[in-house]
């Protein structure tokens, strides 16, 4: 495991940190059979174009997801194509405050999945962003309690998801943002017990472009408890694919 050393979070005894990202590998990407625009091969392309050696499709699935074998052939197809190594994911949301994902039918297509937390799960369903920004405005919910209930429900996201396959855990805490809650809401203990609950699992972090998210903060506290940390561009263009700016100064 390496040199272990006490952690600043909360005085126990931690791994040494995590390595630092590794920009030749894209962790989420989508492509046109979900939220993306273009095809695998466009994508393909593009990453060699940007120097990279490994691709991760991630696509948004559901339950009503039909298209995940015609979507694993393609990128299989791919394969033989290339010499990038490209891995078959998608990207599932956490339903319930329990970590009940929206699974597809048929995982058996899948090699990892991203998970996320993209709607706050609440005992009524899971919220959009503006219901919670209403809810917060009228004082139905506190800022503390959204951030407790995304931090548990990603927690126990992650252990559900890693029982089927690799996991890694996609935009962490980004709902926050979105529904005007201060990162500050998120206490030591919360962000500790993240940190630990992928080190348990073996969840990977993205740390993604295109949400500019973790903070540089959250992303330096889960490095130094030995949490790995992986790049991610979330594009949704070729374009986007291994294009790095808020990642290098993360």
């Amino acid at each position: 495991m390496g040199a272990e050393r006490e952690s600043v979070m909360d005085g126990t005894t931690l791994a040494t940190p995590a390595p630092a990202l590794d920009l030749r590998a894209d962790a989420h990407v989508h492509t046109g059979f979900a939220a993306g625009r273009d095809s695998v091969g466009l994508i393909v392309s593009a990453a060699d174009h940007a120097g990279l050696t490994s691709v991760t499709f991630a696509d948004q699935v559901g339950p009503e997801t039909t298209w995940l074998p015609a979507y694993a052939d393609t990128i299989r197809r791919a394969r033989r194509r290339t010499e990038l190594n490209l891995r078959i994911a998608a990207e599932v949301e956490v339903v319930q405050r329990d970590g009940w994902l929206a699974w597809p039918g048929d995982l058996g297509h899948l090699e990892a999945v991203s998970v996320a937390v993209s709607r706050l799960p609440l005992a009524s369903g899971p919220a959009l962003p503006r219901d919670v920004r209403a809810q917060l405005a009228t004082g139905e919910l506190t800022p503390e309690q959204v951030a407790e209930i995304v931090v548990t429900a990603t927690i126990k996201g992650m252990d559900r998801a890693s029982r089927y396959a690799p996991a890694q855990l996609a935009r962490p805490l980004s709902l926050l943002s979105q529904v005007g809650v201060d990162e500050s809401a998120v206490t030591r203990d919360m962000l500790a017990a993240l940190a630990t609950a992928c080190l348990v699992t073996g969840t990977a972090v993205e740390i993604s472009e295109a949400w500019r998210g973790p903070s540089p903060l959250v992303a330096a506290t889960l490095r130094e408890a030995g949490v790995a940390l992986v790049a991610a561009s979330d594009a949704r263009y070729a374009g986007e694919v291994g294009q790095w700016q808020y990642l290098r100064r993360v």
